[in-house]
């Protein structure tokens, strides 16, 4: 999807939507990434993302010719033409045109959203979890879905297999044990190319290890999508865990970095090919970067800068419409930077591409995290294993549609990481990034190793917002499998009847009392204001997400 708001979730992945561990950092004070003085600003040629208004199109051609430019594609659906151009000059010369409404570099620009969670107390691994029940080796651990009822769902409402879930992410490790019986090959897409290194010649996704660069479409070298998928739609196999609805198919639409960040382009290539397929719901549990908060005019930004967050709002909210009139339903983390974004007042973290170019600017509500609060789109806030808004978790009256669990590791007395959320990681990501030993060991109460049924199998406690948005698309899921008629790819549900169904069959939760609820840990503390009342508010929006509700109730 960050530890307090994928400002940093998994390692370079959801840089920003952050996690619990994140909070943790933030709540001690830690200090913003350094700037990266006395690099070069000087950028090479390169291609833009032209948006323009509606009926401009000759204009916007024109536009891009009289600027110097070259016209290298475009695509009518969603108003934007492919251009590229050299500097600042080309990028300020379209921005006078009154038929362009946003111009964006074609750049890594996002993050993933959710966080490793660490723990300071050792666990047992799967076997001590053994019992006699019918349920998955861990399901002991799974407390997130005992909190929605979907362990009890799985039976009366699994889902179906005439339902596709799009997983728009770092991608999914379709090989997994407990993610391969439901994972669509034929229809998953891959529309990142890896890029070693950013503008500025540093690491960035690191060396290619397919050829051209182009990861197979089973892949996630981040670990962030395989997470999301298994919460969602872990089948029941006999391994490992169950996901919300473990009887839905899953489609990797990969628009992630293996560094976690996300380009505005495949972005919108991956919710326009969800919505072409016939994709019921996707999952974005992550924010389009470079600007943690789009801003169209503010005053410390560039002209150049200005065109770039317009661009983002404006491409973006249009590929949410267009997969929204193709029937697909639209489900967001809503960020891990323990903000109300009804009320935000400093964005210390953009632009975060390419690393180091962060500014201190000034920001109000009419500044956006793009996609949360885009329209069009359900928006998730994370609650810990008590039902408390977790730590890290943004909230806000106008943003927070619904919350799920996403896990915290703070909901109790010290932090333990078995309050986060369990679900399948690639077994090559927790190697390279030295989670697991060469005997294949884990070597932290993070990793989860399941040898049920002889070939193992591995799982990691996440925290984050990232992960309680994927909770509410699996109950999305089993909507869809009940009242959706058949349709494009298999069975349809018009996202405004989705919708309207999470709503009436969440869990109503109200604000605490007092409603300015304080957050303490290792000596510091933290308000967060709940606004609303019980049928809508900041903390939980409609309410936590229902699975047992989705699958019994009659509307």
């Amino acid at each position: 999807m960050q530890t307090l708001r994928q400002l940093g979730e998994s390692g370079g992945s959801m840089r920003r939507v952050t996690s619990g561990l994140v909070a943790l950092a933030l709540l001690a004070g830690a200090a913003c990434a350094p700037s990266n003085p006395g690099k070069s600003a000087t950028r090479p040629q390169a291609e833009y993302l032209v948006f323009y208004a509606q009926g401009k199109q000759s204009q916007a051609l024109e536009a891009v010719a009289d600027a110097g430019g070259a016209t290298v594609g475009q695509d009518s659906r969603l108003g934007y033409v492919l251009a590229k151009g050299a500097g600042d000059a080309f990028v300020n010369d379209l921005g006078a045109s009154q038929a362009i409404v946003g111009v964006s570099p074609d750049r890594s620009i996002g993050f993933a959203a959710g966080g490793r969670a660490t723990g300071s107390r050792g666990f047992p691994d799967a076997s001590s979890f053994k019992d006699d029940s019918p349920a998955e080796p861990l399901a002991g651990r799974q407390w997130d879905m005992r909190m929605i009822g979907a362990d009890r769902a799985h039976a009366k409402a699994p889902g179906t297999k005439q339902v596709l879930v799009g997983v728009i992410d770092t991608g999914i490790d379709g090989k997994h044990p407990d993610i391969a019986p439901n994972f669509n090959r034929q229809l998953s897409r891959n529309f990142v190319t890896d890029r070693p290194k950013d503008e500025y010649g540093e690491t960035l996704d690191g060396p290619c290890e397919a050829a051209g660069c182009k990861d197979p479409i089973d892949e996630d070298d981040d670990g962030h999508g395989t997470h999301v998928a298994s919460t969602i739609a872990s089948p029941i196999n006999g391994i490992g865990i169950a996901g919300v609805a473990p009887g839905v198919q899953l489609v990797n639409i990969r628009a992630g970095q293996d560094s976690g960040f996300f380009f505005l382009k495949p972005s919108l290539d991956a919710l326009t090919y969800a919505a072409d397929i016939g994709v019921d719901v996707v999952n974005m549990s992550y924010f389009v970067d470079p600007w943690l908060f789009n801003c169209k005019s503010n005053k410390s930004d560039t002209k150049k800068q200005q065109l770039e967050q317009q661009a983002v709002i404006t491409g973006m909210q249009r590929a949410l419409d267009y997969a929204r009139g193709k029937g697909v339903t639209i489900i967001s983390a809503l960020g891990n930077g323990s903000t109300d974004l009804g009320a935000p007042k400093v964005d210390k973290a953009s632009p975060g591409y390419p690393r180091g170019d962060e500014k201190t600017r000034q920001v109000d509500n009419s500044c956006i995290n793009v996609p949360a609060e885009s329209d069009g789109v359900i928006s998730v806030s994370a609650v810990g294993p008590s039902g408390r808004k977790a730590i890290y978790s943004d909230y806000g009256i106008e943003q927070t549609d619904l919350a799920a669990p996403g896990g915290d590791v703070l909901d109790g007395v010290d932090a333990k990481v078995t309050r986060s959320i369990l679900a399948a990681a690639p077994e090559h990501v927790l190697r390279a990034t030295g989670r697991i030993d060469s005997s294949g060991k884990p070597k932290g109460a993070d990793v989860v190793q399941d040898c049920e049924r002889g070939a193992c199998s591995y799982y990691q406690y996440l925290d984050g917002t990232s992960m309680a948005a994927p909770h509410a698309t699996g109950v999305a899921a089993i909507l869809i499998s009940r009242f959706g008629k058949p349709g494009p790819g298999g069975l349809a549900l018009a996202p405004a009847t989705v919708e309207d169904l999470l709503y009436k069959s969440a869990d109503r939760r109200s604000c605490p009392s007092p409603r300015g609820y304080v957050y303490k840990s290792y000596g510091q503390s933290v308000t967060h204001d709940c606004q609303g009342e019980q049928s809508r508010n900041g903390f939980y929006g409609h309410g936590i997400v229902d699975a047992w509700k989705a699958a019994t109730f009659e509307p």
